[in-house]
C-alpha cells in the first residue's frame, strides 16, 4: 500500500514540562515509519508521537535535527519550536509524584474490577461443575444423555479455564497496583537519595569538564587533552548542568532533612576506625579500612568488600563491640558479607 506525502506543515515542539512533540501527523501520511526509525514513540494516553526520556530535560537536539531532515527529505515541511527553559526540580517533583498516585489510584480500581470478574468467573466455574453428574459418573456412549454429559463437561472445563486466567489477572494486576503504590516511598528512601545524590556530584564533574575543557596524564607521561565544547553541543551542556545542579541542591536538602528527621544517617571517615563494627541493612560487618568515601568491610573470603559511608546505619567502636560481647550480645561478631 503507497502513502500520499501530506501537505501539511509538521512542528516539532519541545518544552521542559511536556518533552519532544510532533504536530500535524495524521494516520497513513508516511510519517510513522520515518518518526519509528528517529527512535520516536507513538503515546496513545497523548495522543501523539513523542520522544522517549525527553520530559523534564534538555532538548536532544541530535534527534530533532536528525528527525527534521528525514521528514525535510521525505517532502514534508517541518518547523520546530524549542524552549530550553527549564522547571524546577520541586516542580518536576510534584509532578511525578502526582502522576505516580495517580497511576496507583487507577491500577487499585482496576485491581478490583479483576478481583470482581475472578469472582464472577469463579462462581461460573462451580456452578458447571455442579451440573456434572455426581460421582465422576463416565460418559456413557450411545445414550440418549451422551451429547449432555459432553456439552457439560466442555462447558466445565471451558468455566475453569476463564477462572484460572481471572485469577492470574487479579493476582498480576494488584501486584502492579502494590508496586506503584510502593514507588514515591522507594524513590525517596535514604538510601535511594545518597545514591542520587553521589551520581548528580558524579555527572556535574563530568559536564564540567566537558565544558571547560580538561587533561588527563598517563602513566609514563603521556597528555591527553580535551578542548572545550563549543556551539550547540555547549549550549546543551550548559543546559544539563543548570538542570543537574539544581537537581542536586533539591535532593541535598532532602537528605539534609532525612538525617535532622533520623531517618537517614552521616557517618563520615573521622568517625571510623579499622577494628570496628558498622551495621549495613540488617548485619554487622567488621571494618578492614577506612577510605576517603567508603569503608572496606572483612568478608569470609580473601577479599574485602567496600560500602559507602550512606548506607552505613549504625556504628560501634571495637571496644564497643568487645563490651557488647562480653555481655552475651555477640551480633556484631557473628555476622559477616
Amino acid at each position: 500500500m503507497t502513502t500520499e506525502t501530506s501537505t501539511a506543515t509538521l512542528t516539532i515542539t519541545h518544552t521542559h514540562e511536556a518533552g519532544t512533540l510532533i504536530e500535524g501527523t495524521s494516520k497513513g501520511d508516511g510519517t510513522a515509519p520515518i518518526l519509528k526509525g528517529n527512535g520516536w514513540r507513538w503515546g496513545r494516553s497523548i495522543a501523539a508521537w513523542f520522544v522517549p526520556m525527553s520530559r523534564d530535560r534538555q532538548p536532544k537536539m541530535y534527534v530533532i535535527n536528525r528527525t527534521t531532515a528525514a521528514l525535510t527529505e521525505a517532502g514534508f515541511t517541518v518547523k520546530t519550536d524549542v524552549d530550553r527553559t527549564s522547571r524546577s526540580t520541586a516542580e518536576v517533583e510534584a509532578g511525578k509524584i502526582a502522576r505516580q498516585q495517580d497511576r496507583a489510584d487507577a491500577l487499585a480500581v482496576k485491581a478490583e474490577r479483576k478481583q470482581d470478574a475472578e469472582t464472577v468467573a469463579g462462581d461460573s466455574a462451580r456452578a458447571a461443575l455442579r451440573r456434572l453428574p455426581e460421582g465422576g459418573e463416565p460418559i456413557k456412549i450411545g445414550h440418549h444423555s451422551e451429547n449432555r454429559h459432553r456439552r457439560a463437561i466442555a462447558t466445565a472445563d471451558k468455566a475453569m479455564g476463564k477462572s484460572v486466567q481471572a485469577t492470574e489477572a487479579a493476582k498480576a494486576t494488584a501486584e502492579r497496583a502494590a508496586i506503584a503504590a510502593r514507588t514515591t516511598d522507594r524513590r525517596y528512601s535514604p538510601a535511594a537519595v545518597a545514591s542520587r545524590i553521589k551520581t548528580l556530584e558524579t555527572g556535574i564533574r563530568a559536564k564540567k569538564r566537558k565544558i571547560e575543557g580538561s587533561s588527563h596524564t598517563f602513566a609514563g607521561g603521556y597528555v591527553e587533552t580535551t578542548s572545550p565544547a563549543t556551539g550547540d553541543y555547549r549550549v546543551h551542556l550548559q543546559g544539563m548542568l543548570a538542570d543537574e545542579l539544581d537537581q542536586l541542591t533539591y535532593w541535598q536538602g532532602i537528605r539534609e532533612n532525612q538525617i535532622a528527621q533520623g531517618q537517614a544517617t552521616n557517618y563520615t571517615r573521622e568517625q571510623i576506625s579499622t577494628g570496628d563494627y558498622v551495621r549495613i541493612g540488617g548485619s554487622w560487618h567488621q571494618v578492614a579500612r577506612v577510605n576517603q568515601k567508603t569503608v572496606s568491610l572483612i568478608t569470609e573470603y580473601s577479599w574485602t568488600q567496600k560500602a559507602d559511608y550512606a548506607q552505613i546505619r549504625d556504628h560501634r567502636t571495637s571496644e564497643e563491640a568487645a563490651a557488647a560481647a562480653a555481655h552475651g550480645n555477640t551480633d556484631t561478631q557473628k555476622h559477616r558479607l
